[in-house]
């Protein structure tokens, strides 16, 4: 049996959030936050402990591909990952690292992961764990249904909306300097970690469609094993999820043409369909459980 986060590394995230430097509220002006390395070095320490030391990455070739894709060919780059554990932005870092190549190395440090704001709000110690990658912050589509739904008045509502549309124009501009400086762009697309017996958590986000229009090329990443459980009684309490001894292998799919792969799904999809954008991310999200499927043996 694990022990949860906030048991095994009270101490780690005092001396991390002694390091912290990011911001503790976004608005527009705080959407794209550098790693702090300082705080990186507690992270690869865990994974160090926990991640064991048969694990790896799948397909390197194809991880490889998108590399050359990027850096070679001038292509702006977007990887689409499986999403299980806040380890999982960490663990595809470490283990391109790990690889002992450079190239490799050299990718690891071109990733930017889009990420929501609840990871800078939530906590000093969930902001402290999240501040060691490069990340550009939105205002996730379901952080605003959410208030929707709560009892404030429609005044505070509009507000909340605008805050909202400011914060993620500003990441698509901060998103647009990435790819300009031959930054690689790493989306989840479930948008949340998916939760066993909750099939909701592992439904794509229909927005993934506009990165498909605004990228060149991707590789779809699927995560097998993991180092950090979910509480299931305790789900939205990051700090009590439960760390685990465990081998992780993260597998690319062979590089693959956005404008194709978009073009291609649209094709099939009936003139009357009512949300064919929510078409294109379904299929992605099809290729990653297929690959998760056949990678899970291993």
């Amino acid at each position: 049996m694990g022990v949860t986060l906030k048991e095994h590394c009270g101490e780690m995230f005092k001396e991390m959030t002694k390091l912290s430097k990011a911001a503790e509220k976004i608005d527009e002006t705080k959407v794209y936050e550098e790693a702090n390395l300082a705080t990186r070095k507690y992270m690869y320490a865990m994974l160090d402990e926990f991640v064991k030391p048969e694990s790896g990455l799948g397909a390197v070739e194809n991880f490889k591909a998108f590399y050359d894709a990027v850096t070679k060919e001038g292509k702006h780059g977007l990887i689409l990952m499986e999403h299980y554990t806040n380890l999982d932005l960490p663990a595809i870092l470490y283990l391109l690292e790990k690889q002992g190549e450079p190239w490799a190395k050299d990718l690891s440090s071109r990733i930017v992961a889009v990420a929501g704001m609840k990871l800078n709000e939530a906590s000093p110690a969930v902001r402290a764990f999240t501040e060691g990658f490069t990340r550009v912050v939105i205002y996730p589509t379901r952080s605003l249904n959410k208030v929707e739904q709560e009892n404030i008045t429609e005044e505070e509502k509009l507000a909340e909306e605008q805050k909202a549309r400011k914060i993620n124009f500003a990441a698509m501009r901060a998103m647009d300097a990435c790819k300009k400086r031959g930054q690689v762009i790493l989306v989840f697309p479930s948008g949340t970690r998916y939760r066993p017996g909750k099939p909701e958590t592992k439904k794509g986000l229909r927005e993934i469609d506009s990165y498909l229009r605004l990228f060149d090329c991707m590789i779809l990443v699927s995560i097998n094993g993991n180092c950090l459980r979910i509480d299931t009684n305790n789900p939205d309490d990051m700090l009590a999820d439960i760390l685990e001894h465990d081998k992780l292998l993260l597998t690319a799919s062979p590089v693959i043409d956005c404008k194709q792969f978009r073009n291609d799904v649209l094709a099939k999809v009936p003139a009357d369909d009512p949300d064919p954008k929510q078409k294109t991310i379904d299929h992605v999200m099809e290729i990653l459980e297929q690959m998760h499927n056949e990678n899970e043996g291993k």
